[in-house]
Formats: structure tokens, sequence, C-alpha cells
């Protein structure tokens, strides 16, 4: 039976409707944005970032050391801020590239075949090292261990995720997954489950199924934050769920980022490995568990909630929860893209992030949502195939 959050049902608005393009453009660049408005502050306390920001962060900033950026620990040597994306659009827009090569449902075997030739031998444009490099020179290493894993250790796709720390590594790029099954999230869900075997194991790769099946969600016809919720919680399992939903409890009693930002932080603290020093982490952080969950999506959910939907009210209250607030605003920057469509995202910040880091944020999307059409076509024809057979198997054919 399929669980039910008690957030009330008055939070949020209903998505006026939208067309499939829309809510991908809408997704993809409002992740884009959300992780270049996150980067410069990742890392940060709340209070933190306030002090060195005078206030809080209200759209794109610079560089935390400013033109010391080439040198400060633990900074050096990314240019993160002045709109430049990090690893997770990059990420991202690997496995669009994926998509675009595979052209049907992924799993484990396309990160072996596909996206590791991609991050390992071809390079591209960096946007925070500022020039053309191989994209496995940027990413952190969690995401490094893909290629270490699959392509020098030859593992079995399916199961190279075992061993890896476990982060939200694997979910800051699920996006692309639940867009592809828009409206069914649990086909979302189950392939980006799949997918993300290669990468995480125990409730990083729950994280990434449940993120796909939200931004599936969020592409239902009518659908709100909280359907959104419910359907997370419909799927998510142990830790994971438990954190969403107290998460999400706690964030239905606010309706501005301010006074939720302590609360949230509290209401997911018992179930993140990481600890209160987010760059000092606990003796047992990122290690396998049922018990907990990573902190990112339960926090992307409740900015939703808070947020009640509104891209930029949930992306900054994700900007200035500081921690690792760059996958946080992806991910909820994908949430409320999805729901609400790119005329939500600030038309300022999109010229400024797809200027800062000389990316196309456009061609990605209309790449994807002719893909999706592709699948939902064939996934078709191989419905009505099943159900023939069925119905002759049952007796009930002709």
């Amino acid at each position: 039976m399929a669980h039910k959050t008690s957030v009330p049902l008055a939070a949020g608005t209903a998505t006026t409707a939208l067309t499939l393009d829309e809510r991908v453009t809408g997704a993809l660049v409002g992740a884009a944005v959300g992780d270049a408005l996150g980067g410069p502050v990742e890392g940060w306390s709340p209070e933190q970032i306030a002090e060195r920001h005078g206030g809080r962060v209200t759209g794109i900033v610079g560089p935390w050391y400013g033109d010391d950026w080439r040198t400060a620990r633990p900074i050096a040597p990314y240019h993160k801020g002045d709109g430049h994306v990090t690893d997770d659009t990059l990420m991202t827009h690997a496995l669009i590239r994926v998509y675009e090569t595979v052209r049907d449902h992924l799993d484990a075997y396309a990160v072996a075949d596909h996206l590791v030739p991609d991050l390992m031998s071809r390079p591209r444009w960096i946007p925070e090292l500022e020039t053309e490099a191989l994209p496995l020179q940027r990413i952190f290493l969690a995401e490094k261990w893909i290629v270490t894993r699959l392509h020098y250790g030859h593992a079995d796709p399916r199961e190279a995720g075992s061993g890896n720390i476990v982060n939200c590594g694997a979910a800051m790029y699920m996006a692309p997954v639940g867009l592809v099954n828009a409206a069914h999230p649990e086909a979302a869900y189950a392939e980006a489950l799949d997918v993300a075997g290669a990468h995480q194991s125990s409730y990083g790769r729950e994280a990434a199924g449940v993120l796909a099946a939200a931004v599936a969600a969020a592409c239902v016809p009518g659908a709100t934050p909280v359907s959104v919720v419910e359907a997370a919680l419909a799927l998510a399992k142990d830790g994971t769920r438990s954190a969403i939903e107290s998460v999400c409890e706690v964030a239905s009693r606010h309706t501005d980022f301010e006074s939720a930002l302590v609360p949230l932080r509290a209401a997911v603290a018992p179930f993140d490995t990481v600890g209160p020093h987010y760059r000092d982490p606990s003796l047992g952080a990122r290690r396998p568990s049922r018990l907990h969950s990573v902190e990112e999506l339960p926090v992307a959910l409740g900015m939703l909630l808070v947020g009640g939907g509104d891209y930029r009210r949930t992306v900054l209250g994700s900007v200035n929860y500081g921690r690792d607030c760059d996958s946080i605003a992806t991910m909820s920057g994908a949430l409320a893209g999805a729901l609400h469509g790119e005329g939500a995202v600030p038309g300022e910040w999109v010229k400024t992030v797809a200027e800062g880091s000389r990316l196309d944020l456009h061609a990605p999307a209309r790449a994807l949502a002719e893909v999706a059409r592709e699948i939902f076509v064939r996934d078709t024809a191989r419905r009505r195939a099943h159900e023939e057979a069925f119905a002759l198997l049952a007796g009930d054919g002709r």
C-alpha cells in the first residue's frame, strides 16, 4: 500500500497545463541555474553565508574568497561563482548525451558503455576550470569511482557502486531519468535504481531513484509540491523515506525559508551521517546503512514545500541552507522547473549562467525531449504487444 505524507493538501498550488518540452526545459535549465547559485556558498552554514554576503543570498554571487579563489583552500582550483555550474550539471548533461546515443531506457551497462568513455576521453568546456578538459578532471572522487571500477576494475556494472562512499553523487544528476519517464514515477524510480547501481549503493542509490520519481511526478498535469512529495514517499524505502517524511512534516509549517532553515536541518540531522560540521565529517559519514539518508534530497523536497513550488523561493531557500547546497538547489530547481516550466526561472539568472558557464542550457533539453518522445512510442508498442500476448495466455484473445 502506498504511504501518504501528513503534509496538508493546502500546501502549494496546482500547475497549469504545460507541454513535455516546457517541463523538460524547465527542469534542466532550473537545475543548472540552481547549481550555479549554490556553488559559491557550498559547504558553509547559513550563518556563515549571511555574514559573508551581508544577508541572505538573493541571486548569483561571486567566489567566496573573491579574487583569491585560484589559491584559497579548500576552494582552489575551482572558480565557483559568477554563474559557473559545477559537476552536478556536468554529470546531468553527460547522462543526457548517453540518452541521445542509446535512444531508449538506460541501465547500468549504459553507464559502462557510454558514460564512462564520455567522462574520460572527450574534452569539454569546464566552467569552474575556465578551460577545456576531460570531465574526469573536474568530477568529485565519488564520481571518479565510476571510471575506476568500470574501466580499470572491469566490475559488473550492476554492482560497481558497492564500496563507493554513500552520498548524493548519483541523485544529483538523475533528473533526466525522471523526464524520460515523465508522469510515471514508478518507472523513473526503477530505471534510476538500475542506472545508479553502477555508481552508488545503499541510501545513495535509493536517493537517485526517489529523485527521479519526484521529477517524473512533477511532470504529471496538475501536479503540486504536495503530490510530488507523496509520490516520493510512496516509493522511498528505509531511512530515505523516514527522512523525507520528517523534513516535509516540518516544512509544511513554514512558508518562508528564513524560518525554515534551522528546523529543516534539525529534522534531517538524525538521518544524516555527515554530522554537524560539513567540512569535518563524522567517523560514520557516508557509510552504507538502512537507517540513514543523504541530506540533500529530503531538504530539496522540504524547500519545495516551503516555497510552495515557486522557483525563486524554493531555490533560494536551498542555496541559503548551505552545506551541500549546490546539489540541494540542483534537485529543488529541477523539481520546481518541472512543475512550472522555464518561465518560472528568472530570465536574468538563466542568461548569466549560460554566459558565465559558456554553455547552451537549452540544447540538452531539446535533445532529451526528443528522445523521451521516441521512448514513449517504443514503450507504447511494447505495452500493447504484452497486452495482446497476455490476453491470449489468459484465454481472453480471439
